[in-house]
């Protein structure tokens, strides 16, 4: 079977009559039956490409498929019971929507979505424990409830569930590219045209913070990229990801020459001098230490009912601020 993304195998003769459960469980030898039987629920483990019950019984020549998570076949969820090792913490938190089963944010720009070095707390994921204790015992230790995550400097859409139930089945979802997710990024230069962006992204070897369009242990990538506005020095453009990758949509557009504005880790993020308004505009985004890159919405089938939901997040004020500069200027249509 491959080591990421979808797992692919064929079900052997000498496991002809065997539970579905524990066939699965000999090719995730890395988790627990109880956790094996947790993603079958979620529909992350498949037989012939359809969900089934734990305890049907398999026929050689079946196909058994496993969409791995961001992150590989680490175990999603921890023994009932356990709790989260991270402090809650008041954290302000701004909710778009709510329900018993997940909740949907609009994470503010700064902000870190999980502890890590250098953010031992004061994240979201801190602020989710204060806000719902019940996440506690939901997902892997110090990521409670989360299913995807931004970059501390984008806004925007964030999903987060409150059982474990609902959060491996949102999962899924993300693994099988079901979950679209649409953003808006202020780049440097004139894009004219819609792109269509296939480039393989991995860890650049000699900054570790940076990561890259090529390289050894690069992972497909897809990204679609479109005009919507052309301004003075820059373009508003609509983002879709089509894969997960970590600094997916900055690596993309800086690749094919359209850093996003704001961005010194991937680009100039604004032209040293000069520009007027606009430049100046672009150069206060830098100083503060933010991509102009926002999620703007996502859409997904409704983790308990299957209808399909999207939630959307206002542009936040700094951007709405560097769009009126850069229009001052003089916008035109693309």
């Amino acid at each position: 079977m491959a080591e990421q993304g979808l797992r692919e195998d064929v079900i052997g003769a000498g496991e002809e009559g065997d539970r579905f459960d524990i066939a699965a469980a000999r090719r995730l030898p890395e988790l627990s039956r109880t956790e094996v039987g947790r993603w079958i629920a979620a529909g992350i483990v498949r037989l012939d490409g359809r969900e089934r019950p734990p305890g049907r019984r398999v026929r050689a020549g079946q196909h058994l498929a496993v969409d791995l998570p961001e992150g590989g076949p680490a175990p999603l969820g921890r023994p009932p019971g356990e709790s989260d090792p991270i402090e809650a913490e008041p954290v302000p938190l701004e909710v778009l929507h709510e329900e018993p089963e997940f909740v949907v944010l609009n994470k503010a720009a700064g902000l870190v979505v999980h502890p890590g070095p250098g953010h031992p707390g004061g994240t979201v994921a801190n602020g989710l424990l204060h806000r719902y204790p019940e996440m506690a015992r939901v997902g892997p230790p110090g990521r409670p409830g989360l299913v995807h995550r931004l970059d501390r400097g984008t806004s925007g859409v964030l999903l987060a569930a409150r059982t474990e139930a609902v959060r491996l089945r949102l999962a899924a979802g993300f693994a099988r590219r079901e979950v679209k997710k649409r953003y808006l990024a202020l780049v440097l230069g004139t894009l004219r045209a819609r792109q269509r962006i296939l480039a393989p992204i991995g860890r650049d070897p000699q900054y570790r913070r940076r990561f890259r369009c090529r390289g050894r242990n690069a992972r497909a990538a897809e990204s679609e990229v479109e005009p919507i506005e052309h301004l003075p020095l820059a373009t508003l453009a609509a983002v879709r990801l089509v894969t997960g990758r970590t600094h997916q949509a900055r690596v993309h557009l800086a690749g094919i020459g359209f850093p996003i504005a704001g961005d010194a880790l991937y680009g100039p993020g604004a032209p040293r001098r000069g520009g007027g308004i606009a430049g100046a505009a672009l150069r206060r985004l830098l100083r503060h230490d933010r991509p102009a890159l926002h999620a703007a919405s996502i859409r997904l089938a409704h983790p308990r009912t299957g209808t399909p939901v999207a939630f959307e997040a206002p542009l936040p004020n700094d951007l709405r601020q560097a769009l009126a500069a850069l229009r001052r200027s003089g916008a035109r249509s693309p």
